[in-house]
Order: structure tokens, then C-alpha cells, then sequence
């Protein structure tokens, strides 16, 4: 029957009853929308000059006690009149936010379809406009509730129409720059102006308008006192030029604007503590909840923070970091402490004084890019260890050419030359890694590196918390030395991992979020997974605190010395002195300490660990009187069947011991004959394998090899011969 049908019905006929079926249906759909649009309560607009009440959210440290932040404390409202706006203010908000805001009638299509791209991840958040139009803002930010669900949405839409109908367009936008948020507790283009150049909304400048134009759309990420200020610039630049674009202003007024140099007025904020943190907390609770949920939903966020340790770190930080001024021409510092075992961050202090204009001090230096010096080099030696190479294996601390392009006798590093020294330019020989790392010897952590291979090092300093060192093609082996560059917050978590035996605690600064009720909301877990072999962590923080090995560095009683207590510390300093670092441990705290100048200009004056060691030393003794004692185990070290090299002798005896065992004699001459690099013993790609068939194979052999001979010859002088050889009684 249904061939038959088929054969009597066209494709005319067909494509009709199609077209007449989808007719009906989107007339069906559409009547049940308007229905269930009827439906829904809509605000009366007689009401909208009655602002909502602003819930402020309230941050604690981690008792739930201390309130380090009430996020609207002190919120900063100046209404004024449209004429009192400056034109370049009006022109730049219209020109970024919605370029067709005085051709629409209160919703704009073709922003809504361009909003849902950016939500699929097709737009840019911070490079154009957004879904709602001026209009739909103004009903936002005045009249309906936050939440975002498909409900409110549509009210938005239906009351922005409204609106239309009963405001004028300059009114609708002279509310809108009158309400708009511009960061913190600053809302309003007239408090923003005040606050941000110290000029009435009318005064400012082409530059200075697209700067507040710039701000609503993400004020917390874009604010210009936080660690962001290259985005703020980015967008500042897109909002001139969209008002080019649009014939707002001429060529020569945009070339002007974006020239000129804008100067901000130092960020007033009272009744915070712990302000460094309190903003890094903030920014994630904008990322997670928007920045509506700062000002609308009441929230109540209880941190990770421990006020106590923190109020002592900060008077820490601020007098030392004064004294460091003077002594030693380093005008800023930072601390970070975390708890290894639940990744709780327990301290953040960003600057030595975050209201201080002249040090910049309310940028973060916790969370900026720094070269981080030999505090690197704990992770290239685990990488060696997790490869087979022991505390107890020997290498040539000798002045040594690492580049196989330049000849093995030229010790220079001018490119494509690489010839590192040690801090004392001093060299010592054989010696094996323990001392080596102990003592931050240079030419052994290039050795280790390549030994551990570049590549294996930065996955394993990723796996551990380092989030700046993701491009191995970049890199190498000056990384070791800290040809990188790396954030305090992530080194501190990084050495968190030796602590904690090689187990990674998911870094957490909230513990929870409840709202206006009382009601739990949100909690983070502790969440952990084992990153590095628990064995070569052990490795790691045992020589880290063995007085004994660093003793030719440090002294036998120098500050990083805690005879009762189990702590571990490694320092670090970059050419020229532009950075200093202490960063150190305990099993149940990491504690990193940074000291230098936002600008990168050069301290000087001192060692890199008289200038951060002091207040690195005067925190961690307070700390570890909160804490109970705890000790690092014992690694375990395997030497059966392995290499001689590897277990510590730089002399292969064993055929020497054959020949004394059958003859009688010690041959003096095998003895000098057998001192050579360890790449003549150890195939880098495979260091527990059989010695190398070839070692000259290796493009590193014939630089390393002709150094560890220099060295020989200079130290025992010629072979000896065979008449020199002494028997054995």
C-alpha cells in the first residue's frame, strides 16, 4: 500500500504539505511561548527608581571568624547629571558595549546570537561586546535578580522594550554610566573618574574615557591595581579603536589617545586584610560566579587563610623588606606558605606594602614571572634520581664547554657557546651530586640536567605545580640555572611535593562558600595524587637539610640550620642580582620567600642569602612553633649491581682489583687511565643499561671528556709508567 501510495503523490505536492506542516507547528511553538510568557511576573517599572539592596559577599579566613573583606563596605555611588558626562565617556561605553544602542528598540538580535557564539567558546570575552544591549544592562543592574536561567532572560528582553518606551535613549545611557560597575566598590562613571584620575566624569581624557569604557564588562579581571593591567591596555586600545571605526573621533584624536601615557591614582581601600590574597580570592570568585555574585547573592566565602601566620608574615615582610631597602637596593618582597599535605594556602604576602604607591605594592609579586636562579634545580636532580643516578654518583665539577658547535678548550658563552661558572669560580673536581646540589654548584646542575634530559625535567616541575615552563623547545640547559621564569605561589607548592613525600595536594585558597542563609553551596575537597617516587623525594629533602653537605656554602651555623627540627631550604639568584629566593620546608609547611624590584632592576650589596634569608628564617622559626614536630624519613639506597660511577667511585677499579688479585701489583697507570666522564660509563638514555659501545656517540662526550682530562693532567700530572708501579706486600 505505501508503493502505491507513493506512485499517485508529486514531489509538488510533497514539498507543500511539508511546508504547511512546519507552519503549523512553529505557529503551535509560538503560541505556547506567548502563553507561557503571559505567565510570568514582571516587574512594574513604576518601581524602578527603588535600587535592590546590595547583599555584599564577605570573605573570612579559615575559622570563619576573622572577616579579612566585606566586598561593599565602603561602596562609592556619585550620581550625576548626563550633560556633567563627558562626550568621550558616552561615545567610548556606546562604541565597545553596543555600537547599536540609539538604532535598536531595547534588544539587539544579531548581540544575542554573537553572545552565544562567545559562550561556545567562538568569541572573545574581553575583545567585544557581550549578548545584552545597554538597555537590558540598565535592567540588570536595577530591577531583576541575577540568576542566569532562560526566565530571567526573557523578562530582561520584554522590560527592556518597556523601558525603551518610557526613557529616552540619553536617560537609559545616563543611567547606565551612573550604575555600571568599575571595580571594588566604585560604581558609577563619575566615583570612577574621581578615583581612578582625580577628575570630575567631565574633565577626562579621550584615553582616560575608553580606560572606564573598557572596565564594566569585567572590572575585577580588568582592574588596573591588579596583576591584569596588559589586558586593561588591550581592551583600552579595541575601545579607540571602535570609536575610530565608527567615525566617534578623527585619526589625529585617536593617534593622540593612544599615545598618551595615563597615569592611575593610587587604589584606595580600607577595612581589608590580608589584601593580596583577598584580591586572588576575589578574582576566582568572579571566574567561577561573575561579578554579579560579588555584590548580589550575599555570599560568604571561608578561605584557606591562617590570619595568625599571616599577620606575622606581613610585619615580617614589611620590616625586613624596609631594612633590605637600604642595605641592599631591593625594594620589594614577597611570602607564600602553604600546607604540603592539603594544598591550603596559608599565607600570601604580594609586596612589602600593598597600599604603597611607590613600590607598586598592590601588584602581586606571588603570582608574577620571575627567573627563579638554582631554586630550579631540586627538580632537575629528582628527574635524575627517578632515572637511576643516586645522591652518592660522581661528576666533573670542571670548567667545561657545553656547546658541541664550539671547540672543548674555548670556555667562552658567547653564542652558540655555553661555559657556565660557579658562584665562587672555583671548581672542585669529582664530586657526587649530594654535595653538589648541597653546595648549588653550577657546571654539575648543567651536567644533571642533560643527564635528565630537558624535556623529562620540565614535565616532572609541571607534575609538581609549575604552570610558566610549559614550552620544552624553549629551553635549554641554562635552564638550570633559571633560564625560565617562575611564579613564588607555584614554586612554593612545587617544594610542597618534596614535603609531602612526592604526593601533589591540589592547590585550594577556599574551603567553602555558603550563602545568604547559612547553606553550604560549595566545598573544595583535598584532592592528591602521587606525582614523584616517594624514595627519590626522600632523596631530595635529605640532602636539602644536610647541614653537613652545604657547610662549604653556608657555614656550619648559618639561618637555614634548625638543629631540632627537620626543615629543608634551597636558595636561588639570577645574573646581576635581579631576583632572590629562599624557598624551604618542613613536612607539614613550605614557605617561599622572594626579595627584588618590580621594575628587574639589579640589587646589590650582598649575597643573595644575606638579603632573603633573615626574614625567610624569622618566619619559619614562628611557624614551626604552631606545628608539631615532624621528621623526613629515610631514603633507601640501593648500590648492589650498580654502576661504580653511579654509587659513587669515579675510578673503575674493577679491573684493577683483578690485576692485584693475580699479580700482586697495583698498576698505577690503569688507575689514571680509568678516570673519565661519567658519559664514558652512562648512556643518558638508558643510565642502569650497559656502558656505552661508543660513548663518543653522545654530543656532549668529547667537551665533557677533554675537560675531565685538563683536569686529570693538572692534577696528577703526566701518566705514570710502569717502573713506577709499587707492589703489593
Amino acid at each position: 500500500m505505501i508503493k502505491k501510495w507513493w506512485k499517485h503523490v508529486s514531489v509538488k505536492e510533497l514539498i507543500k504539505d511539508l511546508v504547511a506542516t512546519v507552519f503549523a507547528l512553529s505557529i503551535i511553538i509560538l503560541a505556547g511561548f506567548l502563553i507561557w510568557v503571559s505567565t510570568l511576573e514582571i516587574p512594574d517599572l513604576s518601581s524602578f527608581e527603588e535600587r535592590r539592596v546590595l547583599q555584599s559577599t564577605k570573605i573570612y579566613d579559615r575559622t570563619g571568624e576573622v572577616l579579612l573583606y566585606d566586598l561593599f563596605q565602603d561602596v562609592r555611588r556619585t550620581v550625576v547629571p548626563f550633560e556633567e558626562i563627558s562626550r568621550h565617556i558616552k561615545n567610548a561605553t556606546i562604541a565597545i558595549e553596543d555600537d547599536q544602542f540609539y538604532n535598536h528598540h531595547g534588544v539587539e538580535p544579531k548581540a544575542i546570537v554573537r553572545a552565544a557564539l562567545t559562550n561556545l567558546g567562538q568569541g572573545d570575552l574581553l575583545g567585544g561586546q557581550g549578548g545584552s544591549t545597554l538597555t537590558q544592562q540598565v535592567i540588570k543592574n536595577s530591577v531583576l535578580q541575577r540568576e542566569k536561567t532562560l526566565t530571567r532572560k526573557v523578562k530582561e528582553w520584554i522590560l527592556a522594550i518597556k523601558l525603551e518606551r518610557v526613557l529616552s535613549k540619553d536617560d537609559i545611557l545616563g543611567i547606565y554610566l551612573n550604575e555600571s560597575p568599575y571595580g571594588g566598590t566604585i560604581y558609577g562613571v563619575e566615583e570612577a573618574s574621581q578615583a581612578f584620575f582625580a577628575k570630575k566624569a567631565i574633565d577626562v581624557s579621550l584615553s582616560e574615557a575608553a580606560y572606564l569604557a573598557a572596565l564594566p564588562q569585567s572590572p575585577t579581571y580588568l582592574s588596573p591595581y591588579g596583576n591584569n593591567k596588559e589586558a586593561l591596555d588591550t581592551r583600552q586600545k579595541l575601545v579607540l579603536k571602535r570609536m575610530l571605526e565608527q567615525g566617534m573621533v578623527s585619526e589625529e584624536e585617536y593617534k593622540i589617545a593612544e599615545t598618551e601615557s595615563v597615569k592611575f591614582q593610587p587604589q584606595a581601600v580600607t577595612g581589608i586584610r590580608a589584601p593580596h590574597f583577598v584580591m586572588f580570592v576575589r578574582d576566582q570568585i568572579v571566574r567561577k560566579y561573575g561579578e554579579e555574585a560579588l555584590s548580589q547573592r550575599g555570599l560568604r566565602i571561608i578561605t584557606t587563610l591562617d590570619w595568625d601566620l599571616q599577620k606575622e608574615a606581613e610585619r615580617i615582610v614589611a620590616e625586613r623588606g624596609a631594612s633590605n631597602v637600604e642595605k641592599f637596593k631591593a625594594t620589594n618582597a614577597g611570602m607564600v606558605a602553604t600546607d604540603p599535605k592539603t594544598g591550603d594556602l596559608l599565607v600570601m604576602v604580594g609586596s612589602r606594602d600593598y597600599f604603597s604607591e611607590e613600590i607598586e605594592g598592590n601588584f602581586n609579586i606571588a603570582l608574577a614571572s620571575r627567573q627563579p636562579g638554582s631554586s630550579i634545580k631540586p627538580f632537575i636532580y629528582a628527574t635524575a634520581f627517578s632515572k637511576g643516578f643516586l645522591p652518592d654518583t660522581i661528576v666533573f665539577d670542571v670548567r667545561t664547554q657545553f656547546s658541541p658547535l664550539c671547540p672543548p678548550d674555548s670556555f667562552s658563552s658567547e653564542s652558540p657557546c655555553y661555559s657556565p661558572n660557579n658562584y665562587n669560580n672555583k671548581f672542585k673536581g669529582p664530586i657526587n651530586l649530594r654535595n653538589a646540589l648541597a653546595q648549588s654548584l653550577n657546571i654539575p646542575a648543567v651536567k644533571v640536567l642533560y643527564l635528565a634530559g630537558v624535556k623529562d625535567s620540565l614535565k616532572l616541575a609541571a607534575d609538581m605545580g609549575i604552570t610558566t615552563l610549559n614550552d620544552p623547545e624553549r629551553y635549554g640547559l641554562t635552564l638550570v640555572l633559571g633560564g625560565g621564569e617562575v611564579r613564588l605561589i607555584d614554586m612554593t607548592y612545587a617544594y610542597g611535593v618534596f614535603a609531602n613525600e612526592g604526593i601533589v595536594a591540589e592547590p585550594r585558597s577556599i574551603l567553602k562558600v555558603e550563602d545568604n542563609r547559612g547553606n553550604i553551596i560549595d566545598e573544595t575537597p583535598i584532592a592528591t595524587k602521587r606525582v614523584l617516587d616517594k624514595n627519590v623525594a626522600l632523596m631530595i629533602s635529605n640532602i636539602l637539610s644536610d647541614n653537613v653537605a652545604r657547610t662549604p656554602l653556608w657555614g656550619a651555623n648559618s639561618l637555614v640550620n634548625f638543629p631540632n627540627r627537620s626543615v629543608a631550604s634551597k636558595t636561588g639568584s639570577t645574573n646581576n642580582l635581579r631576583d632572590a629566593w629562599l624557598m624551604g620546608y618542613a613536612p607539614n609547611i613550605a614557605v617561599g620567600t622572594w626579595v627584588g624590584n618590580n621594575n628587574n632592576s639589579p640589587m646589590g650589596g650582598g649575597l643573595s642569602g644575606l638579603i632573603v634569608t633573615p626574614m625567610w628564617r624569622e618566619f619559619m622559626d614562628y611557624a614551626l612553633t604552631k606545628l608539631p614536630e615532624e621528621s623526613f624519613s629515610q631514603p633507601t639506597i640501593n648500590r648492589v649491581g650498580v654502576k661504580p660511577i653511579i654509587r659513587g667511585e669515579f675510578i673503575d677499579t674493577t679491573e684493577l682489583l683483578q690485576t692485584v688479585s693475580t699479580s700482586g701489583k697495583i698498576d698505577i697507570t690503569q688507575i689514571y687511565n680509568n678516570i673519565h666522564t661519567i658519559l664514558y660509563y652512562v648512556d643518558k638514555n638508558n643510565s642502569t643499561g650497559p656502558d656505552p659501545i661508543n660513548p663518543a656517540n653522545d654530543p656532549q662526550y668529547e667537551n665533557w671528556e677533554y675537560a675531565v682530562q685538563a683536569w686529570k693532567k693538572e692534577t696528577y700530572g703526566l701518566p705514570f709508567t710502569s717502573s713506577t708501579t709499587p707492589e703489593i706486600n
